[in-house]
């Protein structure tokens, strides 16, 4: 049986990582930060985890005051983005969840990787970006230390409010926010993003009204004239 008490798996070289929709993930030594962190949530209704934690590492990486505009954004419904300008930028990192039982407990493993050094490796094209563009000192550790109490924090709020207490937060670093979409959901081939709902769902305005497109259903795009993959 897994262990229930929260666990925290750092790898300083990945090569078998696994992103969303079982996209390759690989990490170098130093130059990004990938880990796990396990942890029990005793919360029947987990729709909107993988938001909420996007959330949490994007205020920890880039606290701003409430009016200032954000370095950090949001592409629902997992990937941290760079913002070159609003509503355009580069992919910073990304967040996948997993659950596993044990016993009478559900844990939610949570895989976290961020770019921390600029890569010169020929397969990066433009749309990387990594976090030493904020901060040009900053390192791995000085980074995973940055984050690993508010991400516990977050999980923790989560179980009382569920995504509903995040909403608010999450659309100041809404990168779809007011812009063409297109999705992979039957019915909803294309719309305008309205921002999120209580339970994470992104709004689509489409023809025939308001969408809500559900996590794992779907993959998102900005429209032709947008900034984001």
């Amino acid at each position: 049986m897994p262990p229930t008490q929260p666990c925290l798996l750092v790898a300083e070289h990945q090569t078998g990582g696994r992103g969303r929709l079982g996209r390759g993930w690989q990490s170098m030594p130093g130059a990004s930060l990938t880990f796990s962190l396990s942890m029990p949530v005793e919360r029947a209704d987990w729709s909107g985890l993988s938001l909420a934690v996007g959330l949490a590492l994007a205020e920890a990486l880039d606290p701003v005051q409430e009016a200032a505009a954000p370095r950090v954004g949001l592409k629902w419904p997992n990937d941290l983005w760079l913002l070159d300008a609003p509503h355009a930028g580069r992919k910073l990192g990304g967040v996948l969840i997993e659950t596993v039982a044990a016993g009478a407990k559900r844990l939610a493993v949570i895989g976290v990787g961020l770019n921390v050094q600029p890569m010169q490796a020929p397969e990066v094209g433009t749309g990387f970006a990594c976090l030493q563009e904020i901060d040009a000192q900053v390192e791995a550790p000085a980074v995973l230390h940055r984050l690993a109490l508010p991400l516990v924090q977050a999980i923790r709020r989560f179980e009382a409010e569920g995504f509903a207490g995040f909403v608010a937060a999450y659309s100041r670093r809404d990168l779809l926010l007011g812009q063409p979409v297109r999705t992979t959901q039957q019915g909803v081939a294309e719309g305008v993003a309205e921002g999120v709902d209580e339970r994470g769902a992104l709004q689509v305005r489409t023809p025939a009204g308001l969408v809500a497109v559900t996590s794992g259903e779907v993959s998102v795009r900005l429209g032709a004239d947008g900034g984001a993959g």
